[in-house]
C-alpha cells in the first residue's frame, strides 16, 4: 500500500462511523447526480469510491433488479457502515483501489464518484483505469453534493487555481484520460462534471 493509499485510508477510517450523521440531507443530491447517467434497466454500474455506500440505492433504482451495481472503496470501515446501512443490498461491495479494478475492460456502462477526484493518488492513469472498465459511449459522474467554493469555505480554505475539479484542470484531465467533458456544473449546492468514455 502505497503512502497516498494509507493516507486516504487512515482519513475516512476515522471518519466511517458518524459518516452519514454528519451528512443527513445529501440524499436528495445523491439521487439527482445518479439520475445525470441516464441509467437503463439492466445496466451495469460502479460507485467508486463508495464509502458508506450513500448512492447505491440510487443507482439501483435506475438500473433494476436486473442490473448490476457494485459499489469499490479503499477503507474497510467505509463498507463496513454500508453494511451497517444495509447499504449491501442495494449491490456488491468490494475492497478495492480504483486504480486496480478486478473488473475486466468495458465492463461497464457508468462509473459514479461522490468526492472522488481530490482522494486520487495518480488521479491521470486512475481516470484511465476507469475508462477502461467501461464501454465506449459510457458515462462518467464526478459529484460532490457542494461546489468547489463551498467545500472550501466548509474547510476555511480558499479555491485554488491547482484545484483539478476545476473545468479548465478538468477537461485536459479528462481527455487525456480516454473521456470527454459533455456537462460541467459547479455551483454551492453542489458539483457535478460528466464525462462521455471516448472510443
Amino acid at each position: 500500500m502505497t503512502d497516498e493509499h494509507r493516507d486516504v485510508r487512515e482519513f475516512f477510517t476515522a471518519r466511517a462511523a458518524d459518516w452519514d450523521t454528519r451528512f443527513p440531507d445529501d440524499a436528495p443530491a445523491f439521487e439527482a447526480a445518479a439520475d445525470s447517467l441516464s441509467l437503463r434497466p439492466g445496466d451495469a454500474v460502479l460507485d467508486a469510491g463508495c464509502g458508506t455506500g450513500r448512492a447505491l440505492p440510487a443507482l439501483r433504482a435506475a438500473v433494476g433488479p436486473r442490473g448490476t451495481v457494485l459499489g469499490v472503496d479503499l477503507t474497510p470501515a467505509m463498507l463496513e457502515s454500508a453494511v451497517r446501512a444495509g447499504r449491501d443490498r442495494e449491490g456488491t461491495l468490494l475492497l478495492a483501489d480504483v486504480a486496480r479494478l478486478p473488473l475486466g475492460p468495458e465492463a461497464l456502462d457508468a462509473v459514479f464518484g461522490s468526492g472522488l477526484i481530490s482522494h486520487l493518488s495518480r488521479p491521470g492513469p486512475d481516470l484511465a483505469e476507469l475508462a477502461r472498465v467501461v464501454r465506449p459511449g459510457g458515462r462518467l459522474a464526478l459529484f460532490h453534493p457542494l461546489g468547489r467554493a463551498a467545500l472550501a469555505a466548509r474547510h476555511g480554505r480558499p479555491v485554488t487555481d491547482d484545484d483539478l475539479r476545476a473545468e479548465r484542470n478538468l477537461r485536459p484531465l479528462l481527455a487525456r484520460s480516454g473521456w470527454r467533458l459533455d456537462t460541467y456544473t459547479d455551483e454551492d449546492e453542489g458539483y457535478l462534471a460528466l464525462a462521455v468514455r471516448t472510443p
